[in-house]
């Protein structure tokens, strides 16, 4: 059974392989403005869905998954940075707070016939940085490739105080629920191992 990653995220990739799992990638190019949904876990939920849907007609037999994150502070939905400026202004107001990263997750069984959809919530403490490492930070390009404008598993990770949940998860794809969501779909992960 292929698994295939419809999504062009390395992280993502690099997730999975990181389980034994080394998944062709197939980007959705999905154009997420068109929906517009205000509830993050349904926004995110809807975005996974539209990416594997968007790629599933490419094949025949395999197992699609799509992903989407989305960071909410204070009940305001952040993607990815568009530039520069947004994203230094959004790390001055997560700095010292926290906020919900959600990440969507679509599965979709071509085999059987079967689409499977979930959501995972972690809470991301942000460290009061200053304005000199937030600046030296988005100097990096990193902010402007991630949902909520910044990486775990990267430089962002020093700017991160504590996690409440999954941790996979803030980096792009929960593995815990990947896990039962293969099994709820009646497979095993280690079906999947190279």
């Amino acid at each position: 059974m292929q698994f295939i990653l419809a999504s062009a995220s390395p992280a993502r990739r690099r997730l999975l392989q990181s389980v034994g799992i080394d998944p062709i990638v197939s980007p959705s190019n999905f154009d997420e403005s068109q929906i517009q949904e205000r509830d993050p876990r349904l926004l995110v939920k809807t975005l996974a869905r539209s990416k594997a849907e968007t790629v599933a007609p490419q094949f025949d037999s395999a197992l699609i998954m799509g992903c989407d994150s989305v960071l909410s502070i204070n009940g305001e939905i952040h993607g990815k940075p568009a530039n520069t400026e947004e994203a230094i202004a959004r790390w001055q107001k997560m700095r010292g707070n926290v906020g919900e990263l959600y990440t969507g997750h679509a599965l979709i069984d071509l085999q059987q016939q079967h689409t499977l959809v979930r959501c995972q919530v972690t809470r991301v403490y942000f460290a009061n940085a200053s304005d000199r490492q937030i600046e030296a930070y988005v100097a990096t390009g990193e902010p402007l490739k991630c949902a909520g404008g910044f990486a775990l598993e990267g430089k962002g990770g020093l700017f991160i105080e504590k996690l409440e949940g999954c941790h996979t998860n803030v980096i792009g794809l929960s593995l815990p629920l990947l896990r039962q969501m293969l099994s709820d779909l009646s497979y095993d992960i280690t079906d999947f191992w190279l």
